[in-house]
């Protein structure tokens, strides 16, 4: 197995996002440099980071140990586990069937568990506007996509059978459940889940990276913030 001398350099918000890599991170025990972009400010924007996440999106990394021993910038989340998983040779499987697997279920979080989520949390608690038929229509979805979930969960610990990248994916999405206006005694498979995850050593500690450090926020009450985030248009 790889091994890794120098940290990796991971650039970050405590978003759900933002900890994937970070779970990532300390699931395999490697060593790594927090550097906060406080998406809320606009350091996103910066050229510096705009350099390694064209983007302008948390999170990404650079491995000074890349491939041929040269360092590599990574954006996007996926990208970024799958790099480590496959460097490292953990949490990926190495049969051809499983791997399509996780990529399936990497995919389907990175295409919807996560983007309709994150379009639920925008209208029903930071818009404006309360728009009725845009809270129900992501809610709703919100609703079926925790139901395609609890189904694939039916009789097994993890998402596609051994903890893998697909769940490091999908976990901080899912533990805003409550925010997101969904019971979990309609999932009783994704709360249990949750729980074996939460109970994870390395998952917990990578969700409790920058857990007291200042730089989260309220979205609903910071204006500011919401005027950097929302509404940007080609630079």
């Amino acid at each position: 197995m790889t091994s890794q001398t120098l940290p990796i350099e991971l650039y970050f918000f405590p978003t759900p996002n933002g900890h994937k890599i970070s779970i990532m991170l300390e699931e395999l025990g490697l060593p790594y440099n927090v550097h906060i972009i406080h998406i809320g400010k606009g350091d996103q924007f910066q050229p510096e980071f705009l350099k390694i996440s064209p983007n302008n999106k948390i999170p990404a990394i650079v491995d000074p140990e890349g491939p041929g021993g040269e360092p590599i910038s990574v954006f996007e989340s996926a990208a970024i586990l799958k790099y480590l998983a496959q460097k490292f040779g953990k949490f990926y499987p190495t049969d051809t069937r499983k791997q399509v697997e996780v990529d399936e279920w990497l995919s389907w979080q990175m295409a919807s568990f996560g983007p309709m989520l994150g379009q639920n949390h925008h209208f029903a608690i930071y818009a404006p506007e309360k728009i009725e038929y845009a809270i129900n229509r992501y809610r709703d979805e919100t609703h079926r996509l925790y139901g395609v979930l609890n189904k694939k969960l039916e009789g097994r610990d993890y998402i596609t059978g051994e903890f893998s990248i697909a769940d490091i994916a999908c976990i901080g999405w899912a533990r805003g459940w409550e925010r997101q206006g969904m019971d979990l005694n309609e999932f009783p498979n994704v709360g249990a889940w949750i729980e074996r995850m939460s109970n994870r050593p390395g998952t917990k500690k990578g969700l409790e990276v920058d857990l007291e450090s200042g730089s989260r926020m309220d979205l609903s009450q910071d204006k500011d913030a919401q005027s950097v985030l929302f509404n940007q248009r080609a630079r």
